[in-house]
This record gives structure tokens, sequence and C-alpha cells, in this order.
């Protein structure tokens, strides 16, 4: 299907029931300026709405395709969360031990007794890097891990919380990596992804490269450094998001060397449909098909709150488990009061409502806005209208 009167293509299935989230997603198109996306809906494991449109270059020539992938940017956090649980569940790893007791260099600068859980729930007190990082260090994992393991938490682990925007992947990837002697990468390919028939990757082969979309970063994204007279306070949340240069995306977004890198909060590569397969598993318990992700005990445990409040880093309200977002008022997951998952920035998100067996999964390849984005809501609104 297509609409030629807006020069944008659309393509995909969706059932009759749910023709409001069509609506929604042409109405992106045509008034809420989205350049090119895709978005995904399964209830009961079954998708009812797999649609994709605009196009996936900036000089809008070529068409998004079923098969594009695009950065997802955090909501591969939600991947991380996964790997962490699956290497508890299985024993490998405990979530109240030290992280020492796995990673024995992370236990300096006053971070002896951190642990998992704490790094899973955004309250070890490392979302930034103290000492100034060369632009593309954050594609070099032992670089920014040795710059983690000798960083002084900027305040006392477990006494409050902030989004770990780009660290916590290096910290999570680096548990699982001693945990498992797999990259969080591998272990979601070989044991989530690969068995789930889902196309999402922390680290993209380069065969697949030719199927990714431009990402249409905005000129001047990146903020100025605070003057050296700033606080602590002021440094921390600049440095969380661009120490080292890039380390959010910014230049590298586009480019083969970012595709090829795990960085595990930031350039997961994935689509619609990927997304929500893996919710689709979530929302029905941690199994689907005889595909176990999760096992109910150790998925509940990662979705009960463990911080809620005030971010110290992104000085929004926030909502806390393991490595997942829950739903909250001020920035909802659908309708659902047990709601969990993870946006990125741009406005990707996937989540899953295990009360209604509903899983959602939604791409784009522009950076609109990262807090109260009008794309991702419309889309929840209409999905939940149709229920």
């Amino acid at each position: 299907m297509s609409d030629g009167a807006r020069d944008f293509p659309l393509d995909g299935h969706c059932d009759p029931r749910f023709a409001r989230v069509r609506e929604a997603f042409a109405e992106n198109f045509a008034t809420r300026g989205e350049p090119g996306a895709a978005v995904c809906v399964a209830v009961k494991g079954s998708n009812v709405v797999d649609l994709w449109g605009g196009h996936a270059d900036t000089a809008n020539t070529r068409p998004w395709a079923r098969d594009t992938l695009v950065n997802v940017f955090s909501v591969g956090k939600a991947l991380c969360a996964i790997a962490a649980a699956r290497v508890v569940e299985q024993g490998l790893a405990d979530l109240d031990a030290p992280v020492m007791a796995l990673w024995p260099e992370f236990a300096q600068e006053g971070k002896e007794e951190i642990t998992l859980r704490q790094l899973l729930s955004h309250q070890g007190g490392l979302p930034a890097i103290t000492e100034p990082l060369p632009d593309g260090a954050a594609l070099q994992w032992q670089t920014i891990i040795h710059a983690l393991e000798r960083q002084t938490p900027w305040w006392r682990p477990g006494a409050g919380f902030g989004y770990h925007v780009n660290t916590f992947g290096f910290l999570i990837g680096e548990v699982v990596y001693r945990a498992s002697g797999k990259t969080l990468g591998a272990l979601i390919r070989e044991e989530v992804a690969g068995p789930l028939g889902a196309d999402i990757h922390i680290g993209l082969a380069r065969e697949h490269h030719a199927r990714v979309a431009d990402y249409r970063w905005p000129a001047g994204a990146a903020l100025a450094p605070p003057s050296s007279e700033a606080g602590d306070v002021a440094q921390m949340r600049w440095k969380a998001y661009w120490n080292p240069p890039g380390f959010s995306g910014a230049h590298w977004i586009n480019t083969p060397q970012w595709r090829l890198a795990e960085l595990p909060s930031t350039n997961g590569h994935g689509n619609a449909r990927s997304v929500a397969r893996i919710y689709a598993a979530l929302a029905r318990g941690g199994t689907i098909n005889g595909v176990r992700v999760l096992g109910d005990s150790v998925l509940h445990e990662a979705t009960r709150e463990h911080a809620r409040g005030q971010d110290l880093v992104t000085e929004h309200p926030a909502r806390f488990g393991l490595g997942f977002q829950l739903t909250q008022p001020e920035r909802p997951l659908g309708a659902g009061a047990r709601n969990f998952g993870h946006f990125g920035a741009g406005g990707s998100l996937g989540f899953c409502d295990p009360d209604a067996e509903l899983a959602f999964g939604y791409v784009t390849n522009d950076m609109g806005p990262r807090w109260q984005n009008p794309r991702n809501r419309a889309l929840m609104e209409a999905v939940y209208a149709c229920l």
C-alpha cells in the first residue's frame, strides 16, 4: 500500500481490528515529520500489525523495506537486561554479590561493594567517566572498561539512581562476559535472537550493513561542555553523553566501525518485528513457541520496581526494574499497569503488556524528541484504542 499524494511509501499488513494503528502510522509521516520507520504489534504471540514505510536514506530514494535494520539506541538496554538475567538464572552470576567477585579489577576507587543489582537498576553511581577520553574510544571495549575500573562513583552506590546512558552496556556486558565467557552480543545472538528468529544485533556483521537505514542525526545535537567552574553534577550529566566524543553516536552513527562494534547501550540494530518478537516472549512469561528466553521467577524480579523518583542524570522522573524501564504516568508504556520495556533515542521503543499478552516494537531513523515523542505516543494510543 502507498499514498502517492504525500509521497511516502507504506507497506506491510494490518489486521482490520487494528486499522487505527495504520492510520496513526500514516499520520506520523503526514504531519509528525517521520522520515522512515516500522511498527509491529503482537497479541498472544501473533503479529496483528507489521508495517513499515518512508525512506531508509537521507536522499529519500531508498524505500524502507521489510528487512530494513536501523540503530535502535537504548531499546538495546532491554537486551542487556535479558543477558544479565540469563546468567543469573543459570547460576553464573549473583544479583547481590559484589561485582568484584566476577570482575576483580572493578574493585577500585570505592566500588568494592557494588552489586549487579545496583548496576542493573542504575544505582551504581557510574553514569559517566571523569577522565577525558579521545574520539573513537567508545569503539574500543577495553579502553572503556579500564576507564570504568578507575572511575570513582559519582554518588554513594545504592543511595540514589541516575540513568547510565552509555556506560550501562559496558558495565553489564563485562559482567556477562566474565560470567559466561561470551560477549553480550554473542550471547544475545546465540541464545535469544537466533532461537527466536529475531533480526536484532549488538555488533552488526558486515554482510548486513547494506540493509541499514541512514540515521538522521541533527547538526549541532552535541551540547557544549560546561565551563570549568561548573560543579560535579553538571560535569557528570554532560560526560554521561559526550565523554568520549561520539559516545552517544553523533558523527559515528552511520559508519561501518560503529555498526561492527558492540556498544550494548547504544548501537543495537534491529527492526520493529524483531523487537516485538522478543517482547512477545516476555509478555507470555518468558517463553514463546517452545523458545525459553527467561523463566518466570527471574523475569518477575527483573520487572519489579527497584528505583523510582527524580533521575540524577536526566532530571526527569523515572522508574526502573533491573535493566527495564517501567511504565509511569509521566512517560507511559501503553496503558497496562505492569508494562515494562525500554525507550530509545529518537523515539524507538519496545515494550510489553503481560496482562494483555501484547508486545510492541517501533523503530525510526530520525532523532525526534527524546522525552515525550508524539510518534510513539500516537501509535501506543492507537493500539490500546483497538483492544
